[in-house]
Parts: structure tokens; sequence; C-alpha cells
């Protein structure tokens, strides 16, 4: 993309701050947020070993697999750092404490995502189930390798892609605790519960964002969505490893989409959403703007097609051992 467009994405990120500053209310104030200890054992009560006791029964009744998965989530949340410093791209805060609305709203997000992974660190820390080592040496080695939205550094690269993995994020952790539910695990469920509802905050917020950019340039708008899905949305966490697998995250991913907590129809999905949610077919566009509004159109119905030869070859697939479960296979 040529410096003078991006310029002029930046102009356009500039003009929607008043729909950033509306947006600002779908951050509660941090006295009225809810906070990790909400969920967890009160260790400075006198009887916090009772607390712990049952706790600790509570998460004895997950699977590995959904083990495997609540890792791979919470790893993925646990690399926030990284994903903070890319939206700075979008943002352009260069003293961290600037009070433009985009500014407030990335700290803000910032601020919410953060709890997201100090929850689920200390659930799974207590709840004894798994290798914390092996877990905190893939979050350290995810944080290290960096992390890039393949966006060359486009504003409305950043605004998709953050819109969709907001709404694959919400979905992930929806379902994981349907299934912690299903399984017994009452508080891991409430848990995924409430990190869910975040996300879907957070998700309304991004779509709106993009939707009011492509109100203002819809030619551009339009270039940039089909950019992102051309190269494919690639996941937070893609990068992460435990020092051993060096497919940990397909190979995390493949359990995922066996449970059906992520799954490559979900991604065609999300693509249909967004189309919708954005009004792709409704744009006044001409020329190539308008073979790409096309295709765009099109584009989830054809996602979904390799997603059905994907969930074939993925139920094909041997179980490996995770280091995360102490080598056990998933």
């Amino acid at each position: 993309m040529s410096t003078g467009a991006l310029a002029t994405h930046a102009d356009v990120i500039r003009a929607i701050e008043p729909a950033v500053e509306q947006g600002l209310r779908l951050l509660p104030s941090v006295e009225d947020a809810w906070q990790a200890t909400d969920y967890l054992p009160d260790l400075a009560s006198a009887d916090w070993r009772e607390q712990l006791d049952v706790f600790r029964r509570d998460a004895a009744a997950l699977p590995d697999d959904l083990l495997v998965v609540l890792v791979g989530d919470m790893v993925t949340e646990e690399a926030l750092p990284s994903y903070s410093m890319a939206l700075n791209e979008l943002v352009r805060d260069a003293e961290g404490t600037g009070q433009t609305p985009w500014a407030r709203w990335l700290r803000g997000w910032t601020a919410e995502e953060n709890r997201h992974g100090d929850l689920l660190n200390v659930y799974l820390r207590l709840s004894g189930r798994v290798d914390m080592r092996a877990i905190e040496r893939t979050i350290q080695g995810l944080l290290a390798s960096g992390f890039t939205a393949g966006t060359g550094g486009d504003p409305y690269g950043l605004l998709v892609y953050t819109a969709f993995q907001e709404r694959a994020t919400c979905l992930s952790h929806a379902r994981v605790g349907r299934l912690a539910a299903d399984s017994g695990a009452d508080r891991l469920a409430r848990m995924c519960r409430v990190i869910a509802g975040d996300e879907a905050r957070h998700e309304t917020f991004y779509t709106r964002m993009m939707a009011r950019v492509l109100d203002i340039d819809p030619d551009g708008g339009l270039r940039a969505v089909a950019s992102m899905l051309a190269r494919q949305v690639t996941m937070p966490g893609r990068r992460m490893c435990d020092g051993r697998d060096l497919h940990l995250f397909d190979h995390f991913a493949t359990v995922a989409q066996r449970l059906a907590v992520y799954t490559s129809h979900d991604y065609a999905a999300i693509i249909d959403h967004l189309v919708d949610a954005w009004r792709i077919a409704e744009r006044t566009v001409a020329g190539e703007a308008a073979r790409v509004q096309e295709q765009l159109c099109s584009s989830a119905e054809r996602y979904h097609r390799l997603a059905d030869r994907l969930t074939a070859s993925i139920a094909a697939r041997p179980k490996v051992a995770f280091s995360w479960i102490q080598g056990r296979e998933a």
C-alpha cells in the first residue's frame, strides 16, 4: 500500500473519533468492572482450604482435550502486550497517556483484556491439572516471538482484523464455558461466560468503527476487508511454542476443531456475519471496488466449501502429546 493511501486512511481514522468517543461507553468503569478475585478462592479467608478443595473438585471434572483448549485460549490471552503494541499503530499514542478517544479506548480495552489471562492463569494454576512451567514457557515464547496482524501498517486492516478476532474469541470462550458446564465444572463455566461477555462488547466496538470507515471511504474500506481475507486472518496465538512441539498451535487448533470450540466453519460464518454487519452489498462503489464487493459477498460460501474438506482431514489426524498436560495425548 502506498504512503499516500496510508496517510488517507489515517485521516479517516481521525475523522471517526466522535464515534470512538461514543464507543467508550462500552467500557464499564474500574469501580463497576468484575475482577479475577470475584471468581477465585479467597486465600486470605479462614476457610481458604475448604474453598480451594471445592475449587479443585470443580477442575477435576475437566477432560484432557478441554484442558488443552483452555490452556491454548489462556496462552493467547496472556500475549496481550503484543496485541496492544500492534493496535498502537492504529491509535498512535506516542507517549502512552494521550487523551484522544482512540488512546483512551486502547488503554481501557487493554485493561479489560488483561483480566482474562489473569483469571484463566490462576484457575489453571490452582487446578493442579496442568504443567504450569510448560505453559509459562509457552507464554514467554509467544511474547518473544512477536505478533503481526499482517496489515502492513494499514489502520483499516487493523480494524478488520480485530473485529474478526474479537468475535472468534467470544465464540471460543463461550463454547469452552458450555463444555465446562456439561462436564460439571460450573466455576469455570462462569469465568468463561464473563470473559465472552467482554469479548462481545469489544467486538461491537471494532465492528462499529469499521462500519464508520466504510461509510466515509467505501472504496478503501472494501479493499481493506478483501485484502485481509485474501491473506487469511491469522490467529493471534499462531506463533506459540513450548520448546518441544514445533507445530503446537496447529495441534491445539485441531483439538479445538474436534471439540467444535472454534472450527473452520466458524471462520466462514464470521466472514458472513461481518459482510452483513458492514452492509458490504449495499455500498455504492464502481470499477475495481465493485469487483471486490462482489467477491466479498460470495466469500463466506467459498470458505464453507473449504471447511468441509478441512473437517474431514482433521478427523483423521492422530492424537498428539501436549506438554501442558504432562505429556498426555489429546
